[in-house]
C-alpha cells in the first residue's frame, strides 16, 4: 500500500485539508483493498489551528515524514504573508526527514512551503490564481503558471487553489492506477473525473463603466451593437472624430486597442449568453457577433481555455425562463449589466440576475 503523508501546519485550510483522505482514502483496487494509507501530522503531534473556528487533533507528528512515499502540503498561513520566504527551523528539520525521491505535492498555496524549501527551483508550477503574482515576486527562480489547474513535473505536483487539490488527486491516482480507479473514486466523491481547461475559466478579469470620456459614447453605442459586425470607422464617426485620433484618445482612456476592447465584449456577450440561455451555439456566436461558432470557439478558448460547450456544461443556469424570454433579455444587457475593465483586455460582464456568476456546478 502506497504511504501518503498530509502535512498539516498552523493555520490549515480545513477544505483542502481533507482532500488527500477523501481521494486517496477512495480509491480500491479489484477486490476492494485499500490502494493507498493516508496519515495527517502536525510538525509536533499537537492540534493545529486551522482557518476556521477550530483546532485539529492528530495522532502523528513530524517523524511519520520518514515513511511517506508521498508528501501533501495542503494551504495554510505558513509564508502567504512573508515576502522573506523563509522556513522556520522546525519546518526545516521536517523536510530533512523525507527521504528522497519521494513524491511531493502542493494544494494552492502549500506551493509556498515547497518554494520556500528550495524545491521548486528551476520548476514550472501553480497556485491560488490570487497569489500567483506573489508567488512568482517571492521566488523568481520558480516559473508560476496562474491559469492551469494542475501541473505534474514528476516527483513535484502543484495545484491552484480548492476544489483543483480534487483534480490533483485524481490525476496522481490516475497515474498511479489508471482510469478506471480514477473514475470509481470520481464517482464516489461525486465529482467530474476531469475538468475542462484551467484557471482561466474561474477568473473574472474587470473593465471601468463607460465614464465621460470622449470615447464613452461610442463604446456604449458598440455594447448595444454587439451582434454585428463593427468597423474602427463606424466607431470614430460615432464619437465624431478622425479614426486616427479616436484611436489615440481610445488607447489612453481604456488601455487597449478599440479591436481588443470590442472581441473582449464580444467573448463576455457570448459567456454571458453560455451561462444565462438555452441558445444552440451558432446562435450565441451570431448574438456576440463571432458570426460561426468556429470563430466563437477560437476566442473563447483563448479566454477560458475550454470550448463553448465545456463552458456551459459547467456555469450554466438552470431556470424557468424560456430561450427565447432570456434571448430577449439579453439584448438589453449593455444597459443592464455592471462592467469593468483591465489593462490586460480582457472584459468581464457580471449580469445582475446571472446566479451562475456566483456559483460554479462541478456535477455533469
Amino acid at each position: 500500500m502506497h504511504s501518503v503523508v498530509v502535512l498539516a501546519l498552523p493555520g490549515v485550510v480545513p477544505f483542502e485539508l481533507a482532500i488527500p483522505a477523501r481521494l486517496f482514502g477512495a480509491a480500491r483496487d479489484t477486490n476492494g483493498e485499500p490502494l493507498y494509507a493516508v496519515t495527517t501530522c502536525t510538525l509536533d503531534g499537537r492540534p493545529v489551528p486551522t482557518a476556521a473556528d477550530y483546532a485539529i487533533t492528530v495522532e502523528h507528528d513530524a517523524t511519520a515524514l520518514a515513511e511517506a512515499e508521498t508528501v501533501v502540503l495542503p494551504p495554510s498561513g505558513k509564508l502567504c504573508g512573508d515576502p522573506a520566504g523563509q522556513l522556520d527551523q522546525d519546518l526545516r528539520e521536517a523536510f530533512g526527514l523525507i527521504r528522497s525521491g519521494t513524491r511531493l505535492m502542493a494544494i494552492c498555496t502549500g506551493s509556498f512551503v515547497l518554494a520556500a524549501a528550495g524545491l521548486l527551483d528551476g520548476r514550472t508550477v501553480t497556485t491560488h490564481w490570487r497569489e500567483a503574482e506573489h508567488l512568482q515576486r517571492c521566488f523568481p527562480q520558480v516559473s508560476v503558471d496562474p491559469d492551469v489547474l494542475f501541473i505534474d513535473d514528476g516527483d513535484v505536483l502543484t495545484s491552484a487553489g480548492v476544489a483543483a487539490g480534487i483534480d490533483l488527486c485524481l490525476h496522481v491516482i490516475r497515474r498511479d492506477h489508471g482510469s478506471q480507479v480514477a473514475n470509481e473514486v470520481a464517482r464516489s466523491c461525486v465529482v467530474p473525473p476531469w475538468r475542462d481547461g484551467g484557471q482561466a475559466q474561474y477568473i473574472r478579469h474587470p473593465v471601468p463603466e463607460p465614464s465621460p470620456a470622449a470615447t464613452a459614447q461610442a463604446r456604449a453605442w458598440a455594447l448595444q451593437h454587439l451582434d454585428r459586425p463593427i468597423s474602427l470607422v463606424e466607431l470614430a464617426t460615432n464619437a465624431r472624430m478622425s479614426v486616427r485620433t479616436f484611436t489615440r484618445r481610445f488607447r489612453d482612456e481604456v488601455g487597449v486597442s478599440p479591436g481588443q476592447w470590442l472581441t473582449g465584449q464580444r467573448v463576455e456577450r457570448a459567456r454571458h449568453l453560455l451561462e444565462c440561455t438555452d441558445l444552440p451555439i451558432d446562435r450565441v456566436a451570431e448574438q456576440a457577433g463571432f458570426g460561426t461558432a468556429a470563430s466563437l470557439r477560437q476566442h473563447l478558448s483563448a479566454v477560458a481555455g475550454v470550448s463553448p460547450n465545456a463552458y456551459r456544461r459547467t456555469f450554466h443556469t438552470a431556470g424557468s425562463r424560456t430561450a427565447e424570454s432570456r434571448l430577449a433579455a439579453s439584448t438589453t444587457a449593455a444597459s443592464t449589466m455592471k462592467t469593468r475593465w483591465s489593462a490586460s483586455g480582457r472584459a468581464a460582464i457580471r449580469p445582475r440576475s446571472c446566479a451562475a456568476q456566483n456559483a460554479v456546478a462541478f456535477a455533469r
